[in-house]
């Protein structure tokens, strides 16, 4: 009889859980949902994150907040979110790249729910004007005549940014230093400053620089040219080819979201991401709109951390 009165007490514990959190995904979003943005504020990531928040704030009828939460390559942002309650008022802007620190404190594939993709942005190399240095032959004979003294900025592994410019000096063989920042905010005001003449660099914080003159984009790392800089040669175009760097944003939550919550989150974003003026400031800024299922985005997840994870190898890289 205690057998069968602890079954059904666990029964009923089951059922009011399910119950509970089936109203609480009915009535999402019922207060402010924050958006955690895992790179410091004024850099790229931070950029499309506040796109994302105020459509998202329009959309879901509930204030979208964004808290910046950089460190260790927005790995810190990232451990965060994965130990965050699964009830949908926890977001990550999660870029590509995260599955290759070997004690990140979590797994990319087991610990998040995609929700859904918003923009694939490439890398782009860039230098202060006075570094006399037009194209990526004139980076190579440069470094080459001065071995040990050009130093390439990017932020830290593991963000697309460092992988491209460990790429680079693989494929060139040049001796090269590559100096890490906190993010691309502070890689570009350096850059601009003339603390580091060279960068691995996203478009985004830079674009209003280089219109400016204050900046050159030597070349972009991605198969086509971009439309906001389209005078500017794609890295194959300038005799390298096979450098391919390519950054994909999306949304992610905790694991063991709600179903219903997170049909809720793509639907919107979805819709975000396709509007005509989305489209255009993604545009304008170097990047391309990527709406998607949460089942493409996982599958875009797999693809991208597999092909990075695998580089990383390839270099002999380890991502602490």
């Amino acid at each position: 009889m205690a057998y069968r009165a602890g079954i059904t007490a666990s029964l009923v514990a089951v059922l009011t859980s399910l119950s509970l959190a089936v109203a609480a995904a009915k009535d999402y979003p019922a207060r402010s949902v924050t958006l955690v943005v895992p790179f410091p504020a004024g850099g790229g990531a931070d950029t499309i994150g506040r796109v994302i928040a105020q459509k998202l704030t329009d959309a879901l009828g509930q204030q979208v907040i964004i808290e910046n939460r950089p460190g260790a390559g927005s790995v810190i942002g990232a451990r965060y979110v994965a130990r965050a309650a699964p009830d949908g008022y926890t977001l990550l802007l999660m870029p590509t790249g995260l599955s290759v620190p070997s004690d990140s404190g979590f797994d990319v594939t087991k610990d998040f729910t995609p929700i859904g993709l918003i923009v694939s942005t490439p890398i782009v190399l860039m230098a202060n004007p006075a570094l006399p240095a037009k194209s990526v032959a004139d980076v190579i004979a440069l470094a080459k005549q001065r071995p040990g003294e050009l130093a390439i900025g990017t932020p830290p592994p593991p963000t697309l940014n460092y992988f491209g410019a460990e790429q680079f000096k693989a494929m060139t063989g040049l001796n090269v230093t590559i100096v890490t920042y906190k993010g691309t905010g502070p890689l570009t005001n350096d850059l601009v400053g003339g603390h580091v003449m060279l960068a691995f660099n996203t478009l985004p914080p830079a674009i209003g620089n280089i219109r400016a003159g204050n900046l050159r984009a030597i070349a972009v790392a991605a198969p086509q040219r971009l439309s906001a800089i389209p005078d500017v040669p794609t890295v194959s175009e300038s005799g390298l080819p096979g450098l391919d760097v390519v950054l994909y944003y999306g949304l992610a939550a905790p694991a063991g979201t709600p179903r219903s919550i997170t049909a809720r989150l793509n639907q919107e974003l979805r819709r975000v991401v396709s509007s005509e003026d989305t489209k255009q400031r993604f545009i304008a800024d170097g990047g391309t709109a990527l709406a998607s299922t949460p089942e493409e985005y996982g599958a875009n997840i797999e693809h991208e951390e597999n092909k990075w994870a695998a580089l990383a190898k390839k270099l002999g890289l380890t991502i602490n």
